[in-house]
């Protein structure tokens, strides 16, 4: 695949360009591409520290990705639901969805595997997964069987017809009960791990309804419109209300847990082949119940956690 794109206000090295530009691959790759002559400016070959100017060309010949090989693993699984089409499990805080670079197994992708058998759907590196939830969120994701179950549920995700709901704990107190965040998301441009308000990025909606407040913290559902990487921890930071114990988004001080506070609890989807609406829901995993238990006894473990 060959990937094009003229210099307007961009500055600085041509790797970290491209690396804004191309935002779904690393910045060692990129200095790979340039390495092997890859990458061209204005129909000629360059090195990673060329500075660019504004009217170059740039081309990248980016090659095609090699799947991870997923092995199948005996990993416990948490299965709500299964039937011929679909499987809907419950994953826990501190499970990785699928195998990538420095997680190659103990992943969901590879208990699904040894669980059942998932050929040809999404290529070998995500056989099944149509959306997935970070390593230290909890809670519920629906997973495809068959190309037609795979299909269909992707096209319930664009069309934002499925029922995706969040329950989470983040800092602060809201004067407002409800609200909607409409902020576009993409790659923090001073920080390739993180996720940030960008204003070329793309379309993101997350709609809050505080359930609970305590002094320092508040309980609320999200129910996303849209689903971009780390779009609720993102877009809460972005209000001035981080998830607690978000270790990305949020501050060093807050509460002491096994990731941030947040869980997938409610799950619906048009069943592929039945037509029928399937709505699951799970209840938040204890150490957030214990917390929250904590907060409603005036408990507040507020501590410095990394």
């Amino acid at each position: 695949m060959t990937s094009t794109f003229t210099i307007t206000t961009e500055q600085g090295r041509i790797d970290k360009v491209i690396t804004a530009h191309e935002t779904t691959h690393t910045r060692s790759q990129v200095q790979k591409w340039l390495q092997d002559g890859l990458v061209t400016v204005n129909g000629q070959p360059t090195k990673a520290n060329y500075k660019v100017a504004s009217g170059d060309v740039i081309a990248i010949s980016i090659p095609e990705a090699k799947p991870l090989e997923a092995i199948p693993e005996p990993i416990p699984l948490d299965i709500v639901y299964e039937d011929d089409q679909v499987i809907v499990v419950d994953k826990p805080q501190g499970m990785v969805v699928h195998p990538a670079p420095g997680h190659p197994d103990g992943t969901l992708v590879n208990g699904l595997l040894y669980h059942t058998d998932l050929p040809g759907i999404n290529g070998v590196i995500r056989p099944g997964i149509v959306h997935r939830i970070d390593k230290d969120t909890s809670g519920l994701l629906m997973v495809a069987k068959t190309e037609k179950a795979q299909l269909s549920l992707s096209a319930q995700l664009k069309a934002k017809t499925s029922i995706r709901e969040y329950l989470a704990l983040v800092h602060g107190t809201f004067k407002e009960d409800e609200g909607t965040i409409d902020a576009p998301l993409g790659r923090d441009p001073r920080d390739r791990k993180r996720q940030a308000v960008v204003a070329d990025g793309r379309h993101a909606v997350t709609h809050f309804q505080v359930l609970e407040r305590f002094e320092h913290y508040t309980f609320i559902k999200c129910i996303l419109e849209t689903g971009r990487t780390h779009q609720i921890r993102v877009h809460m930071a972005y209000i001035h209300h981080p998830v607690a114990g978000d270790p990305l988004y949020g501050p060093k001080r807050t509460l002491p847990g096994e990731g941030q506070f947040l869980h997938a609890a409610k799950l619906g989807f048009v069943h592929p082949t039945t037509s029928q609406l399937l709505v699951f829901e799970t209840p938040v995993p204890p150490i957030f119940e214990k917390t929250l238990a904590d907060l409603r006894a005036g408990i507040d473990k507020t501590r410095n956690v990394r």
